[in-house]
């Protein structure tokens, strides 16, 4: 049972939660302007995390062997954080000792305390942004919002579907009664509990690891599993400051606060894989590299592996009636946080004897020539570029925004750009490449995932040819979103169909303030789960259904 502070202060937000992903209306109990949370919260916030660098994170969690980690920047300061090292031998054992007392408190009781752990995770936005920012290399605002309230708003979502998917089947004692004609009915009376799994791994990635983390780490708590949690090595610290969070509230409700953990690597130890094929590790959650994600799902056999792996993300361009508005949508699409999501667009496909648009008929070159332009124009304040580039997260992006120039003729070259505040990051604008659909050397390039700024314009002999390397791509390459323009009933029909028949999330038309690049949650789902890009969606009834079981007692009545 919830205590009653946190059922006055909690419950309404799960109604309006699971009303929200029944309506799929916007609604958000998270805000996204600083100003929000109080005058002083920015320099709060600053303060906090300013005493986090070079200072041991203290979480008093069992097995603790040493200390690792150290993570810079990449806006090249130095975080100096370290960091308990587990000893899994002891620290695994130790995670399980609370789960009676966790699965007793019920499907409610379990997302009350998983919201008391977001709202204080909400109050301390300003100081997450920081960490965010300073481990991933997006913008300070990118940072605030997407590492913050939306991040928040997707760890919610997933409490609001645990709760729905648990309570489908009533907890409470069923008189179970079977007619026997003449004779007296059977009688049976029979309870039914919803069971965690056992411990769940949540594996965190290094571009967004709150808001790709929240979902899995608060389903997996919600359907209680204890949560074992492994950030990228460096990325730890926003992950760290939410385990810590987690510990404080789950004590002070009278839970074990070793339902949470962290498990932070040494330099070149790999402790992912050792722990996911753990026997005590039952769920897993991943966002990486594909090689990794198709590791995880072949070898960790005891576990639910849940996976969101590389993509190529296509937008269709047949025709528009607003050109300036799809320039602008694109421009910003493709620059936001250099590249560096996963729902970035990557192969714009244009029909090589052009398109029709409201500004007349533009060709091939004219398309991606007015492209390079937005995108050139949006990002020629180097103020304004640095707001929205943030930094290049590591040198494996720099080196793909350098070696794409050489894959074909470039429409819009890269260019460094310097950050007066952080002189050290590296910040890079977007790279254009035109490539001949039709060439097999070209096909090398585009039908593989070239994370961060880079971008194909991708000539195509129809719109015809475009939807069947679409449907192509995402079969083979898999895609977590694709975007289209077009005017034409017939062509926005076969879209659809093709994004039906390959399970991939479509965007139609995007000129305003929506880009193919950004989700809400609660009513847009964040891949599909059907196609090589990702095995879930973030966030449906599946991603939380098969991670808990009901075990039911029938007793003699």
């Amino acid at each position: 049972m919830a205590a009653p502070q946190l059922t006055e202060a909690h419950r309404p937000t799960l109604d309006q939660a699971l009303e929200a992903i029944r309506t799929r209306a916007y609604w958000s109990p998270h805000p996204e302007h600083p100003k929000a949370y109080g005058e002083s919260a920015p320099a709060d916030g600053l303060a906090a995390f300013e005493a986090l660098r070079g200072s041991r994170f203290e979480l008093d969690q069992p097995g603790t062997d040493g200390w690792t980690g150290k993570e810079t920047s990449p806006y090249g300061i130095e975080l100096g954080v370290e960091y308990p090292h587990p000893d899994v031998d002891v620290l695994l054992p130790a995670m399980r000792a609370g789960v009676p007392a966790w699965r007793a408190a019920g499907p409610e009781g379990r997302a009350l305390v998983c919201l008391e752990i977001l709202s204080r995770i909400s109050a301390r936005t300003h100081e997450f942004a920081h960490a965010v920012m300073h481990t991933s290399g997006q913008a300070f605002m990118m940072a605030f919002q997407a590492g913050g309230p939306h991040a928040q708003d997707r760890g919610l979502e997933a409490v609001a579907y645990a709760y729905a998917e648990q309570t489908r089947t009533p907890r409470s004692a069923v008189e179970w009664s079977k007619p026997q004609g003449k004779r007296d009915p059977l009688k049976l009376t029979k309870t039914y509990t919803a069971s965690g799994r056992g411990i769940a791994l949540l594996i965190g990635c290094n571009t967004f690891p709150t808001w790709n983390g929240y979902p899995g780490l608060f389903a997996s708590l919600a359907t209680g599993n204890p949560v074992l949690v492994k950030p990228h090595p460096r990325a730890v610290l926003p992950l760290a400051l939410t385990v810590r969070v987690a510990r404080e509230v789950l004590a002070e409700q009278g839970f074990d606060p070793n339902l949470v953990a962290l498990a932070v690597e040494r330099p070149g130890e790999g402790i992912a894989k050792t722990l996911a094929t753990r026997p005590e590790i039952k769920i897993i959650d991943y966002t990486g590299s594909t090689a990794f994600g198709e590791w995880l799902e072949d070898n960790a056999r005891q576990a639910q592996v849940y996976t969101e792996k590389a993509g190529v993300n296509t937008v269709v361009i047949d025709s528009t009636d607003d050109y300036k508005g799809m320039l602008a949508n694109l421009a910003f699409s493709l620059s936001l946080y250099s590249g560096q999501m996963c729902t970035t667009p990557q192969n714009l496909l244009i029909p090589r004897d052009g398109i029709a648009t409201d500004a007349g008929a533009k060709s091939y070159d004219e398309v991606v020539a007015d492209v390079a332009a937005a995108v050139g124009g949006l990002l020629g304040d180097d103020a304004r570029a640095n707001a929205l580039l943030g930094a290049v997260v590591n040198p494996d992006v720099k080196a793909r925004v350098e070696a794409a120039a050489g894959l074909g003729e470039v429409a819009l070259e890269s260019r460094a750009v310097v950050n007066p505040e952080f002189p050290d990051a590296v910040v890079r604008t977007p790279v254009i490449v035109k490539l001949d659909g039709t060439k097999p050397d070209a096909e090398a390039a585009y039908m593989d995932e070239c994370f961060g700024p880079v971008a194909f314009a991708v000539a195509v002999d129809s719109t015809s040819a475009a939807l069947d390397l679409l449907r192509r791509t995402v079969r083979e390459k898999g895609a977590m979103t694709v975007g289209a323009y077009t005017t034409s009933a017939e062509v926005e029909s076969a879209l659809e169909d093709a994004c039906l028949d390959e399970s991939a999330q479509l965007s139609l038309n995007l000129t305003g303030g929506v880009y193919v690049n950004q989700t809400a949650a609660f009513s847009d789902f964040h891949g599909s789960g059907g196609n090589p890009a990702a095995n879930a969606a973030l966030c449906d009834a599946a991603f939380v259904s098969n991670r808990f079981r009901v075990v039911e007692v029938r007793r003699q009545g």
